[in-house]
């Protein structure tokens, strides 16, 4: 897999989430300034409420804005056979079983990316599963345990 193909791919799906953000700001901000929106009576808070609505977007559309420079800007590191993971891995991981693919990126944990047949989610090293990943290398397991329930985990790859 290409990281700088995948780095692009996870910027465009960023600019796309800012447009439709961006879009819904623009509506939620002329929303609040519309003539409509002035209070009939102490109670009519239509207004304000759009306005914070407005207000909580643009800020969410800032940190995405944020997001993309940062992914633009980060530098890609090609990890070899039996170097640790840590930020710009991409890792196949087996959990309980189940094979999936991860980056191990600054921001936007959570996000997931369909690349090249597979579908790559973004972590980052401060979610418990980056945490557990940080430092290991291809070949290591361990076990956790969630609700009572045990799972193995094997690093399979680190590109």
């Amino acid at each position: 897999m290409s990281k700088t193909q995948l780095l692009k791919q996870i910027v465009a799906c960023l600019n796309e989430r800012l447009g439709v953000l961006d879009k819904a700001a623009r509506a939620s901000h002329a929303e609040a300034t519309h003539e409509s929106s002035k209070a009939e009576n102490k109670y009519d808070t239509r207004g304000l409420e759009a306005a914070y609505l407005a207000g909580g977007q643009a800020r969410q559309a800032k940190e995405i804005l944020d997001s993309i420079k940062l992914y633009e800007s980060l530098a890609l590191k090609d990890f070899a056979r039996g170097e640790p993971i840590e930020l710009t891995a991409l890792v196949e991981l087996d959990s309980g079983g189940t094979r999936s693919w991860y980056f191990i990126g600054p921001r936007n944990g959570g996000l997931e990316i369909e690349f090249q047949g597979r579908e790559v989610t973004v972590i980052t090293p401060q979610s418990p599963l980056g945490e557990n990943l940080m430092g290991k290398t291809a070949g290591e397991r361990w076990t956790t345990r969630v609700g009572g329930t045990t799972i193995k985990h094997h690093v399979i790859a680190v590109s």
